[in-house]
């Protein structure tokens, strides 16, 4: 590796050490914003929160998992339905489409239980990398990658952490910089960060942790 390259990318690692320290003192304990008591409604509430506010899910979630509790349940249900009662969180009709899918798939293939690998979950409707790795740390406490929302993906951005805004680059970039062990942490802290710092419109510079370090990229 030239000594251009290596330089640069000790420094990148250097930064990436002092965003996660300020990162766990902020938010010792980050937890999703999404209200789910199991690996299966933790599963259909991110899919519903594709275009969607987490605040928006959780208001429409309740109704959902009362109506039908377990992929067994969904997977019966009349398409029409689930569509009206998930309506509010847009893109609904392909919404519906697919939780029913994912609901059919898990009990036809998984006896009724999440699948707890990567491998498994992208086989799901609706379910791609971002989704499986918010399940995969939220509901089993495994980091098989980084979920880059656009809070994640707009903070790497911004920090110089990240290249550009694609969020596939985006992962294999931060997978790079942050340990395994952290990468749960990292995708819920810069959800957090993100709504209550570095907004995308108005970013609290001045309150920001990392004002001395960020590249400021894309503002």
């Amino acid at each position: 590796m030239p000594a251009g390259i290596k330089k640069k990318k000790s420094q990148l690692l250097a930064k990436a050490a002092l965003v996660l320290d300020a990162l766990q003192k902020r938010y010792p304990e980050p937890q999703t914003h999404l209200v789910a008591h199991n690996a299966w409604e933790l599963l259909v509430a991110t899919i519903l929160s594709a275009q969607c506010t987490d605040a928006r899910v959780n208001m429409v979630t309740p109704a959902l998992f009362a109506l039908w509790p377990s992929p067994r349940d969904l997977a019966a249900a009349p398409l029409e339905k689930v569509e009206e009662c998930i309506r509010s969180t847009g893109f609904y009709r392909n919404k519906a489409k697919n939780i029913i899918a994912a609901a059919q798939r898990i009990t036809t293939v998984y006896a009724g239980e999440v699948p707890s690998t990567m491998h498994d979950l992208i086989t799901l409707a609706g379910v791609a990398r971002k989704t499986a790795n918010v399940v995969l740390w939220g509901a089993f406490g495994r980091n098989e990658g980084i979920a880059v929302d656009t809070h994640v993906g707009r903070i790497a951005f911004r920090l110089g952490l990240a290249s550009g805004h694609d969020p596939a680059v985006t992962e294999k970039e931060m997978m790079a910089l942050f340990p395994k062990t952290a990468w749960g942490v990292v995708n819920h802290s810069m959800v957090w960060f993100g709504r209550q710092v570095c907004d995308a419109r108005k970013p609290l510079c001045q309150e920001c942790e990392f004002l001395q370090i960020c590249e400021r990229n894309g503002l």
